[in-house]
């Protein structure tokens, strides 16, 4: 096979020819090119809502590259000159009307062969950014900012990259508040289930693609793997639901495509969840990151030991013991409460069999007043081992729903009929 050539610029004939192309559309179309590594079409169909001046990125619609400086006070003089002007990034010089592909190609051969670049196309001033980016990233991470797979970039640019030593790449740390407001407006397309399971279930991507229904056990509320059985969250019990309902009749897979209803392969499974989170502002994190996170999984240890220490813990705690905002603190209290290793009662969070869940308040109550007749708050509140202010809570929410009757200090099941029981009158 022939080796592929890339015909790499000068680039203090690049720096001359940018120097002089300050207004034009010749400079915008080569800088972002050379600076930013964009491909003839992207350039054609970059607008002013896909750069983000205030994070230095261009939020592509399969990727998120980093603006370099000069790039960025080229695009900010420009957004002055036209950006009212149109939508679109680049513009003609006279009719001020977006540049069609060729006409894109044909600006830059004319401004590089001024400057005696002759031999340099356009394609590959956005292969030698690329291996720039080689020279001082690993592979998967150009491969995210390129939009190119990692064999495609080995393939082609392994000849121009001296070779390091190979190191593992260190998770990134996720933030929470982000991909839990990702995870909700995600929920009902294949990338989010993907998401849950492998955030809330610790599965991995291998194992969400091939994920089927008989291993999905609803009456026990576990997921049956080959080689162990994963706990259902609420969350997730309650997508895998929805996702049943729709299912194809017959299709034993449960990730499929949203219009053909094909089971999803894995590449095609981890594109479709790159881009959701890139679209949810998460351009560093991949599938697999929210499954091996070291630090929430280090900060969630020292939330439940300090839950057993202390009993129970408030939002507050959290934000305290971890520096965490109020939204962080409150996502990673939900998430853990979603994965049964916290109870929440109110505005507290236990630890699980340390006090009677919710969902079994009104039972347990019901079958004690049924024995005792009448219980104080405190009774109640030592019946279900939480504190009195989260009992009163309780009680308020019981008693607002005719579940329970209140005389003074006093709480009382209510009498079967519409009469009022002699013991509610008495003083």
């Amino acid at each position: 096979m022939r080796e592929y050539k890339v015909n790499r610029p000068d680039s203090e004939a690049m720096a001359r020819i940018l120097a002089r192309e300050r207004v034009g559309p010749e400079g915008t179309v080569l800088r972002l090119a050379w600076l930013a590594g964009l491909a003839r079409e992207e350039i054609a169909a970059l607008t002013w809502d896909r750069v983000d001046f205030d994070s230095a990125l261009l939020r592509l619609p399969d990727r998120v590259v980093p603006l370099e400086p000069e790039l960025q006070a080229h695009l900010l003089r420009l957004r002055e000159a036209s950006g009212a002007i149109s939508p679109y990034v680049v513009l003609s010089s006279r009719a001020k009307t977006p540049l069609q592909p060729e006409s894109i190609s044909r600006l830059a051969r004319l401004a590089l062969d001024r400057e005696g670049q002759t031999a340099v196309r356009l394609m590959d001033l956005r292969h030698d950014w690329i291996i720039r980016q080689l020279a001082e990233q690993d592979w998967p991470a150009v491969a995210r900012i390129s939009g190119v797979e990692v064999p495609a970039l080995q393939a082609r640019f392994a000849p121009y990259v001296e070779k390091r030593p190979a190191s593992r790449r260190a998770a990134p740390r996720v933030d929470e508040f982000k991909l839990w407001k990702l995870l909700q407006s995600e929920r009902n397309t294949p990338a989010g289930l993907a998401l849950w399971l492998a955030w809330q279930l610790g599965l991995q991507a291998r194992e969400i693609a091939a994920l089927t229904w008989d291993q999905v056990d609803f009456d026990a509320d576990l997921l049956r793997l080959p080689d162990r059985q994963v706990p259902l969250t609420n969350a997730v019990r309650r997508m895998l639901e929805d996702a049943r309902r729709r299912a194809p009749a017959g299709e034993p897979h449960v990730l499929l495509t949203e219009r053909s209803r094909k089971p999803l392969d894995l590449p095609r499974l981890s594109r479709l969840a790159r881009a959701a989170l890139i679209r949810g502002g998460m351009e560093q994190v991949q599938l697999r990151d929210l499954r091996r996170d070291e630090s929430r999984q280090s900060e969630d240890a020292r939330i439940l030991d300090a839950a057993l220490s202390a009993g129970a813990l408030s939002r507050g705690d959290v934000m305290a013991l971890l520096g965490l905002s109020k939204t962080a603190a409150h996502a990673r209290l939900r998430r853990l409460t979603e994965q049964r290793k916290l109870v929440r009662v109110g505005g507290k969070y236990y630890p699980p069999g340390s006090v009677v869940p919710p969902e079994r308040h009104l039972s347990v109550i019901r079958a004690y007043l049924e024995r005792e007749g009448f219980a104080y708050r405190q009774d109640i509140a030592a019946l279900l081992h939480i504190q009195r202010k989260q009992c009163t809570l309780v009680l308020r929410r019981l008693v607002a729903a005719g579940e329970l009757v209140q005389s003074g200090q006093r709480y009382y099941l209510p009498a079967p009929s519409q009469e009022t029981p002699p013991a509610l009158t008495a003083k």
